[in-house]
């Protein structure tokens, strides 16, 4: 019994409840915010046809209680065309009834025909911004869900989502894959983590906590993070190099490189 228990889940599907196996970066930065962005490169693209989704997640808060939280991303979607999309949805806080949050009709086709998932032709090795902000701070805010090319600067709007909250807090970027726990190697690369609080200063997180759903949960123990120059990469199925719960300072342009998959 004891044998077995201490083996690693590295071979098979994710066991948790959704099918997937996620990773976390939160950063260490407390209060009020009014915008957060993260720059994404997806250097190891997925090799097989599965979901794995990489996002900029945030929660909203009114002044006085938890509204709920969404997130902002890219992902590998087999259903999508050229296997690519991007995603800007979320959740109600459970006190307002829980679901889906409502919002505006994305500009975006979608295959799925999913409010929240839209067609997104993003190309791997190539790095884009995640911008969340209010795009209206009178009454109610519309918060904004762009994704910004910055190989070319085009800035693409997926949507506004509606929520009482004012504020943003408690951000994190993470990697959520829906693969088996011995498919190829992927990769992606997070970088320029910053935020504006609600007195306009433009904030960077010190540091970040690094967790990982658990074997408990159903996560695979053979996924990690790593320092990678100026930034940090999530990485499946390789040998775990940070442990769950480790507080790491964000890393300087003097930041040693992690070694990837060819």
């Amino acid at each position: 019994m004891g044998i077995f228990s201490r083996r690693l889940r590295d071979h098979g599907e994710p066991r948790s409840a959704n099918g997937a196996s996620s990773m976390h970066l939160w950063w260490e930065l407390p209060g009020r915010l009014v915008e957060v962005a993260a720059t994404l490169e997806v250097v190891v693209p997925p090799a097989v046809p599965r979901l794995y989704f990489w996002a900029l997640q945030v929660g909203f808060h009114d002044g006085r209680r938890h509204r709920g939280g969404a997130h902002l991303g890219l992902q590998a979607h087999p259903s999508h065309p050229g296997g690519t999309a991007v995603n800007w949805g979320g959740y109600r806080a459970a006190a307002d009834g829980g679901g889906e949050l409502a919002g505006s009709t994305s500009p975006l086709a979608s295959a799925t025909d999913n409010p929240n998932t839209r067609d997104f032709p993003w190309v791997a090795q190539r790095r884009y911004r995640l911008r969340i902000f209010a795009a209206d701070r009178q009454g109610s805010p519309r918060w904004r869900g762009e994704v910004t090319d910055l190989a070319t600067g085009m800035a693409t709007v997926v949507r506004d989502l509606h929520v009482p909250g004012r504020f943003l807090v408690r951000p994190v970027v993470w990697s959520e894959v829906f693969a088996r726990c011995d498919h190829p190697t992927a990769a992606v690369r997070w970088s320029d983590l910053r935020a504006r609080a609600v007195d306009d200063r433009e904030l960077t997180p010190a540091a970040v906590r690094v967790s990982y759903q658990s074997r408990a949960e159903g996560g695979c123990d053979n996924t990690t993070a790593a320092i990678d120059g100026d930034g940090m990469v999530q990485l499946t199925n390789v040998v775990r190099r940070i442990d769950p719960g480790s507080t790491i300072a964000w890393p300087s342009a003097g930041g040693g490189r992690a070694q990837l998959p060819r």
